[in-house]
């Protein structure tokens, strides 16, 4: 189910895998609450292919290698073709806690909560970290999220409409992307 996702999105975009130069950090929404920070990167593969190819290929690979996981956490769900976000909680003081179900995202004026959690840190479920301690997990949602579009990430009454930012990084990155496809298929094609 989820594989299905993943080879649906891929035939849906147009902007080729391995030209993007992006990192995690230059898109990742953050919040931070004094005792912890979080990290948020949508794994949605028309964003994920404007990263640079070792980080596109390491996530897509983390997608694949938890495909199970996440099919369970769908079907527990109650949906087939879920939104799946990558979520990092990362300790700023020893002993921080946290809550992973109060994570929400609102698109397209609709809020949407976790529907399914698929840990991939030992350390998730003890819901506490050190300071520098991270604990990481993939997020499903509803279909519905748009990250074509403003969205804004909360969390324990914080919220972030730094995607705003990410936006316009994927918009210029995607325009590099298929410059950089375009130059790439002349050479191969020895037209240069």
């Amino acid at each position: 189910m989820i594989i299905a996702l993943l080879v649906c999105l891929i035939a849906q975009d147009t902007v080729p895998a391995g030209y993007g130069t992006l990192r995690r950090d230059d898109i990742a929404v953050r919040l931070a609450t004094g005792t912890i920070e979080v990290q948020v990167l949508p794994l949605d593969d028309q964003v994920t292919r404007l990263l640079a190819p070792d980080t596109y290929r390491s996530l897509t690979e983390l997608v694949r290698s938890r495909a199970a996981d996440l099919t369970d956490a769908a079907a527990r769900g109650s949906t087939q073709n879920p939104t799946v976000v990558m979520v990092t909680f990362l300790g700023v003081v020893p002993q921080a806690r946290f809550n992973p179900e109060e994570l929400t995202i609102t698109s397209r004026g609709r809020l949407f909560r976790p529907i399914g959690i698929v840990p991939l840190s030992p350390t998730w479920s003890s819901f506490q970290l050190d300071a520098r301690q991270q604990a990481a997990a993939i997020y499903l949602f509803d279909p519905g999220i748009s990250f074509a579009e403003q969205l804004t990430v909360s969390y324990q009454g914080l919220s972030s409409d730094a995607w705003s930012h990410s936006l316009r990084l994927l918009d210029q990155e995607r325009a590099r992307v298929r410059a950089r496809a375009q130059v790439g298929a002349k050479h191969d094609s020895g037209d240069l």
